[in-house]
């Protein structure tokens, strides 16, 4: 097959909606915040809600849906949502 000037990569990149799934299913991992408070560019740990155990939830959930391991310092050296889903497409 024929890809020109492409790089076929066998990893998944991201993409817009890609990006929209994380979010939303980042989002569910608060119980009070509302889900339209939570975008590409939201700084995450700022929002109020913001925890340990919201950590702890979102390693199991990267773990679960990816099937990739984070870890909380990795998670803390990210500033916003899309920061962690790169950190997570890395992996």
């Amino acid at each position: 097959m024929f890809y020109g000037n492409i790089k076929y990569v066998s990893t998944i990149k991201l993409t817009i909606m890609e990006l929209q799934n994380f979010i939303t299913k980042f989002a569910e991992q608060f119980e009070d915040t509302n889900a339209s408070e939570i975008q590409a560019n939201t700084v995450f740990q700022e929002l109020d809600e913001w925890s340990s155990l919201t950590i702890l939830g979102i390693i199991a959930f990267v773990k679960t849906e990816y099937g990739k391991t984070v870890t909380g310092k990795e998670i803390r050296s990210c500033e916003t949502v899309e920061d962690l889903f790169k950190l997570i497409d890395s992996l």
